[in-house]
């Protein structure tokens, strides 16, 4: 991901050097307020339970945790918003890692940010989704970013009504309009989550596990957590090969339809965990946190998804991520430099080519016992080259026969 967050960093400091005024709804603005440096000391999770900021000399602040969730605008109006996915915003994975993005590039360019979480939680209906973006731009967006694929149907009628506002849709793809016409001013940005889950297969049976577990998000309906299952698949199967071992993976969509962590989902983990399954590779936002209590509880390990979950839980072997934080940054960034054009109404698909997705290599994150990073490297390399291309395809290919590993859908 070095490329994409040193471009977002050049970026960053291009747009501090400019003092311009902020523009309502204008997306062609450079910069808007990118010279001020807001500053706020709130620290509730409630968006609407906000206090306090203030400005000063412009500063660079790299890590979102350092910025609060919640700010006040002097003019009550937000320029940058997000719309939650469902689930948790601190989820530690999707929601939280695409905020960040938000966070770190209006908090680094003196821009106001908001998020607004749609009504009715994770039984959230399209109208609910709508009337968050709605909320969104009569309260001053100048862009408006949607996390996760079921944004889709809100964005298209939100991004019909208000074709002025730019709207930049993760984990999404272009929308068209009623009448079939491409919506121009949605940016969809996906990534090539099969990199990244083959990354983490082929890493953990290359480290001895066996007996591997897949729980995805969505109820096998998100496209984004199908690429992550079935690269897991591909890169498990292909170490499995290399090794000359066979391997069994547990599959499910069970308990994952809303992204939630629930009793059941943690059954359902440690019963695995009980009947020999070694690994479970957690791919689905709060979810996590059923699946490492119930690995936690039976000697297990867990693969995170999205962000390195390392810091979660001991019971953490690796996490495959995608750069949600980076690409939040860079496409927002085309907002306030006004090159948005090159990227509204297009697909941008995201992967190691542009250093987007992988897994975590620090001290702390790598866990791994035998398996290491020069190996890691290598493997990465090979994909960069086109030496080794994973397949995407899963709706087609998922349910093969694997040469090492037997693949129990559940």
């Amino acid at each position: 991901m070095k490329k994409l967050l040193a471009l977002l960093l050049a970026m960053t400091m291009a747009l501090a050097l400019v003092a311009c005024g902020g523009g309502g709804n204008n997306a062609g603005n450079n910069g808007g307020n990118a010279a001020n440096n807001t500053t706020n000391n709130s620290t509730n999770d409630t968006a609407d339970d906000t206090t306090g900021d203030t400005t000063g000399d412009a500063t660079t602040v790299t890590s979102a945790d350092d910025i609060p969730d919640n700010m006040t605008s002097e003019d009550g109006k937000y320029q940058v918003a997000f719309i939650t996915d469902v689930g948790q915003l601190k989820d530690k994975s999707f929601n939280q890692g695409t905020y960040d993005g938000v966070k770190l590039y209006a908090y680094n360019n003196g821009l106001s940010y908001k998020y607004y979480q749609p009504a009715n939680g994770n039984e959230a209906t399209d109208d609910d989704r709508y009337d968050a973006m709605k909320a969104a731009v009569e309260g001053g967006a100048e862009v408006v970013v949607c996390a996760g694929f079921m944004q889709e149907a809100a964005l298209k009628r939100a991004a019909a009504d208000y074709p002025d506002v730019p709207f930049i849709f993760i984990d999404g793809y272009p929308v068209a309009d009623e009448a079939g016409n491409t919506l121009t001013n949605v940016a969809g940005i996906s990534f090539q989550e099969e990199q990244a889950g083959y990354f983490a297969g082929y890493a953990v049976v290359m480290d001895g596990f066996t007996k591997l577990g897949f729980s995805g998000g969505g109820g096998g309906d998100n496209p984004a957590c199908c690429r992550f299952g079935y690269g897991f698949v591909q890169g498990a199967n292909a170490a499995a090969a290399e090794l000359g071992v066979n391997v069994e993976m547990n599959y499910s969509w069970e308990y994952g339809a809303s992204f939630s962590a629930s009793p059941e989902l943690q059954t359902m983990a440690s019963g695995w965990y009980q009947n020999g399954t070694e690994i479970i590779f957690a791919c689905g936002g709060s979810m996590f946190q059923s699946i490492s209590a119930a690995a936690s509880a039976n000697d297990g390990y867990v693969v995170g998804v999205d962000v390195d979950q390392s810091s979660e839980s001991d019971a953490v072997i690796s996490s495959a991520m995608k750069g949600l934080a980076s690409a939040v940054q860079w496409a927002v960034g085309h907002v306030y430099d006004g090159t948005f054009a090159d990227i509204g109404g297009v697909g941008t698909s995201l992967g190691v080519q542009d250093d987007a997705v992988g897994l975590p290599t620090a001290d702390e994150s790598w866990r791994f016992e035998t398996f290491t990073v020069e190996q890691y490297n290598e493997l990465y390399q090979k994909i960069l080259n086109g030496d080794l291309v994973i397949d995407a395809d899963y709706a087609a290919n998922l349910e093969q026969d694997y040469s090492n590993l037997t693949l129990n859908i559940i």
